[in-house]
């Protein structure tokens, strides 16, 4: 399925802390991550970030909690998103069955969450270019796992057109911006 901009929410992963500064290619991980979400903020998508143990792996780092006027990122202690009640309450508030999904660390937490919103009916775009592990390997066999599972793959260029539709207006000139 085509995603769309009013069925699509993006979910950002525990980049948090000393284990996001372990990632590897963490430079264009943290680049394509700050595109995204503002994209996201320009086509006005819901975007839900969360943190694993921040007391012990510590904040989301500047560069993604910045982009937030108002950031309230949900601390967890399951691997996937969804064993977290807050995260639940706000994927079925949001009423968008389309989950772009971002983060750290692609074997575990993110793996598990797309399984589990696949599960219960969600449809998952896993973001590949806004994904990572602290080894490539453990990256690239999340990623052959999750398309196995039936998750869809997009990467930031591809999703923020798709759900642009169109190459003319404001929004387009805005994402245009972003990406280049």
């Amino acid at each position: 399925m085509v995603i769309n901009a009013e069925n699509s929410l993006l979910v950002v992963i525990d980049i948090q802390g000393n284990l996001a500064q372990a990632m590897h290619d963490k430079v264009s991980l943290f680049g394509n991550l700050q595109k995204i979400i503002k994209g996201a903020q320009i086509l006005e998508l819901p975007i839900i970030v969360t943190e694993q143990i921040p007391e012990k792996l510590g904040p989301t780092i500047p560069e993604i909690a910045n982009l937030f006027s108002d950031f309230a990122p949900i601390p967890k202690a399951s691997f996937s998103c969804c064993g977290e009640k807050s995260f639940m309450e706000k994927v079925n508030s949001a009423g968008r069955p389309q989950i772009l999904l971002s983060g750290i660390e692609a074997h575990v937490c993110v793996y598990q969450t797309a399984l589990e919103l696949m599960s219960i009916g969600y449809e998952v775009h896993l973001l590949t270019d806004c994904i990572s592990s602290r080894t490539a390997e453990n990256k690239c066999l999340a990623i052959e796992r999750m398309k196995t599972e039936g998750v869809k793959l997009t990467s930031v260029e591809m999703a923020l057109f798709e759900l642009l539709k169109i190459a003319a207006g404001d929004k387009f000139r805005e994402i245009v911006k972003l990406i280049k």
